[in-house]
C-alpha cells in the first residue's frame, strides 16, 4: 500500500529536514519515492536547494513553478497530481510554515480522502524553540489553523525541538514537556521524536513516558544554514 506523509508546521521547526529523512530512509530500503515541496512561503530553504542529491537517491523532487528564478510568485505544477495517481511505495509533502502555507493542500481535499484507511500520516512538526510554538495553547491553536487551511487531520505530533548547531538534550526535554500537554488536550499522539543521533540516544536513556515520544527518528543534517557550506555542497 502506498504511504503518504505530509509533514506541516510552523516556520523554522524543521519541516523540509525531516522531509529529506523520510524520504531518503525510503529510498534506502528500495522503495520508489516521490517528494513534493509544498512551501509556498519559505523561499530560502527549499528541498530544490538539494537536487542533486535528492535525484542522486533516485527519488522524483516535484516543486513549486518558477523555483530558482526571478520571478517571486511560485505556483503548483499539475505534477503534484502524480503523487496519488503514480504507483510510489512512499510520497513525502513538505508544507508551508503557516495556515497560508497550508492552503496549497486544501485543493487536493478529495484525493486524500480516497486513500486508503491508514495509508495517510499528517504530521505536525513541532519546533517549541519557535515563539508560535512556544506553549500548548500557542501549539494547538497554531495546529487548528492549519488543519482548517489543508482541510486534513493531525494524526501525529513530531517533537523536532532544537536549537540547530546549538541543540542539545535541553531542546528535547523542553518540548517533550509542551508536547505532552497538547497531546493531553488535543488527543493527538506523538508520533516520533527526532533529532541528531547523539542528542536523540541521551533524551532517549532518561525514560521519560513512551506514549509521549513515540517513534524515536534520529535525523542527519542536509540543510545548511551557512552560506560556506551551502555553495560547497547545495547544488
Amino acid at each position: 500500500m502506498k504511504e503518504i506523509i505530509v509533514l506541516i508546521g510552523n516556520y523554522g521547526s524543521g519541516k523540509t529536514e525531516l522531509a529529506l529523512n523520510f524520504a531518503f530512509q525510503a529510498a534506502n530500503e528500495g522503495k520508489k519515492v516521490e517528494l513534493l515541496d509544498l512551501d509556498m512561503v519559505n523561499t530560502y530553504f527549499r528541498l530544490t536547494d538539494r537536487g542533486n542529491l535528492i535525484k542522486s537517491k533516485e527519488i522524483r523532487l516535484v516543486s513549486p513553478n518558477f523555483v530558482h528564478s526571478s520571478v517571486e510568485t511560485l505556483s503548483l505544477p499539475a505534477e503534484v497530481a502524480s503523487a496519488f495517481a503514480l504507483d510510489w511505495d512512499t510520497v513525502v509533502f513538505d508544507v508551508g510554515g503557516d495556515p497560508a502555507g497550508a492552503t496549497a493542500l486544501g485543493r487536493y481535499h478529495e484525493d486524500f480522502e480516497a486513500m486508503p484507511e491508514g495509508s495517510v500520516q499528517v504530521l505536525n512538526v513541532v519546533n517549541t524553540r519557535r515563539p508560535m510554538a512556544g506553549t500548548p495553547e500557542k501549539l494547538l491553536s497554531l495546529m487548528e489553523g492549519m488543519q482548517r487551511h489543508s482541510r486534513l487531520k493531525v494524526t501525529g505530533f513530531v517533537n523536532n525541538t532544537n536549537l540547530a548547531r546549538l541543540a542539545s538534550a535541553d531542546d528535547l526535554r523542553d518540548g517533550y514537556e509542551v508536547i505532552r500537554k497538547a497531546s493531553e488536550r488535543s488527543g493527538v499522539p506523538v508520533a516520533y521524536t527526532s533529532g541528531r543521533p547523539d542528542i536523540l540516544a541521551e533524551f532517549l536513556a532518561e525514560g521519560r513516558d513512551s506514549r509521549y515520544i513515540g517513534t524515536p527518528f534520529p535525523i542527519e543534517t542536509y540543510m545548511h544554514r551557512d552560506w560556506e557550506t551551502f555553495t560547497k555542497e547545495g547544488l
